[in-house]
């Protein structure tokens, strides 16, 4: 199966698969009922610590990517069942994200992907 990322703006469609919210706050301007989210693990969602230092400018996109590895791997287990998830269903990785190269979603997914891969 496979793993895609679509920002919470987006239309739902039947591809979508399994919808995971992977934002530690709600999206702006959605209803819950529209959002249609399967899943919203906020344990793997960057710290709100993090958050904001990036966003701030404080830390830059490398940094922000190491810590968040750091902050992923200490979450074994909701790592293991999003895994197991995806080997049966579709999943899309929801984010309010505007960045679409550097954001966090994009790291979770290779994570889940390539979790084997120390440089993750």
């Amino acid at each position: 199966m496979q793993i895609q990322i679509k920002r919470a703006y987006s239309p739902v469609t039947i591809d979508d698969g399994l919808r995971i919210l992977v934002d530690r706050l709600w999206p702006r301007g959605i209803k819950k009922q529209d959002a249609k989210i399967d899943l919203w693990p906020k344990e793997i969602t960057p710290s709100t610590v993090l958050r904001q230092s990036y966003h701030q400018d404080l830390i830059g996109w490398e940094e922000f990517r190491a810590k968040y590895l750091l902050e992923l791997r200490q979450h074994p287990e909701t790592l293991a069942e999003l895994r197991r998830l995806v080997q049966h269903h579709n999943i899309s990785l929801i984010t309010a994200a505007k960045n679409a190269t550097q954001n966090h979603a994009l790291v979770l997914k290779h994570y889940l992907e390539f979790p084997e891969d120390e440089n993750t």
